[in-house]
């Protein structure tokens, strides 16, 4: 792998395919009655978060914490961020304190970037989601819990699979990311939206797009529904939220005309009632709280081949 994750497009098929081995190497140890590795004894990882996402950072804590690594959670809420401190600055301060790894979360598009390539700090830079661009470990995950379900968890297990991903995609950095790691990994992806909610561009995206939700999930593998993110709109983007649900929702009359043996995803946080509903989101289909202990594992297994190897490798417990 790279010294840095700060794109889904970054990663080669072989790059992918070893994230996902060692992922789940890295699961196994949920049923440990020890679950630490001591993989990363001595290193730092600090949790740089720009935005709030208790999910997301929690993950990360847990994932550095199981390998053994020290971690340092700095908010930018309360800290001298909040006192007009830079980028530039608190990247000096963060190389100043020895920090192996940062993880950093941020409202604008290419802040992990500008931190990585800067040359403020000499530490890995992964990202956990910049702006409207990408959120890779999320994708990660994503792509983690299909190929336990559909491949078999074999490499190349995904070839061929079809993918859809429904709803707002414009303000969805989860839905970037997804569909550039699912096709390096060989699947079909489909977003589904209202053309008010496909960004500008999205016809060089490696996808098909659709209008039409109920012509394509009856096809698909894979469904995963996005949240509509209207703290990111300033206009209407459709009528109401109940056309929206009437055309793009979730519903257990959807859920009917899926395969036996598809999933349903959700990157979450849901809004039951909007894009999907209680009962598909608690139904058997739904892998939604599968996805979260995924992302400690796949968190873990990102962190150990930034840090500390390159090969799957789960050592003995402490």
């Amino acid at each position: 792998m790279k010294r840095h994750l700060l794109s889904a497009g970054d990663l080669s098929r072989d790059d992918a395919e070893l994230v996902l081995t060692t992922a789940d190497e890295m699961r196994s140890l949920a049923d440990r009655p020890i679950k630490k590795l001591p993989a990363l004894r001595g290193r730092t990882v600090v949790n740089l978060f720009f935005e709030d996402s208790t999910r997301t950072r929690i993950s990360f804590e847990a994932a550095a914490k199981r390998l053994s690594a020290d971690v340092i959670n700095f908010a930018a809420k309360g800290s001298s961020l909040s006192k007009g401190e830079s980028l530039k600055d608190t990247a000096l301060t963060l190389e100043a304190m020895g920090a192996d790894a940062v993880v950093v979360r941020h409202g604008a598009s290419g802040a992990p970037h500008r931190l990585a390539y800067s040359g403020w700090v000499r530490s890995s830079v992964v990202n956990a989601g910049d702006g409207t661009h990408e959120h890779p470990t999320q994708a990660l995950l994503d792509a983690f819990t299909m190929w336990k379900h559909l491949g078999e968890s074999k490499p190349g297990g995904l070839e061929g699979r079809r993918i859809a991903i429904v709803g707002d995609v414009l303000h969805s950095r989860v839905a970037r990311s997804n569909a550039l790691l699912l096709r390096t990994l060989g699947a079909e992806v489909t977003l589904i939206a209202p053309p008010t909610l496909l960004p500008v561009g999205v016809e060089t995206w490696p996808v098909e797009t659709s209008y039409d939700l109920d012509a394509v999930i009856p096809k698909a593998d894979a469904v995963m529904m996005l949240r509509v993110q209207r703290e990111r709109m300033n206009g209407g983007f459709f009528p109401t939220p109940r056309e929206y649900s009437r055309r793009y929702g979730l519903d257990a009359r959807r859920m009917g005309t899926l395969q036996d043996h598809t999933i349903v995803m959700h990157p979450g946080p849901m809004v039951r009632g909007m894009e999907i509903t209680a009962d598909v989101a608690d139904s058997p289909r739904s892998v939604i709280v599968e996805q979260v202990t995924n992302g400690v594992a796949v968190r873990m297994a990102v962190l150990y081949l930034l840090l500390g190897g390159s090969e799957p490798a789960v050592g003995g417990e402490e």
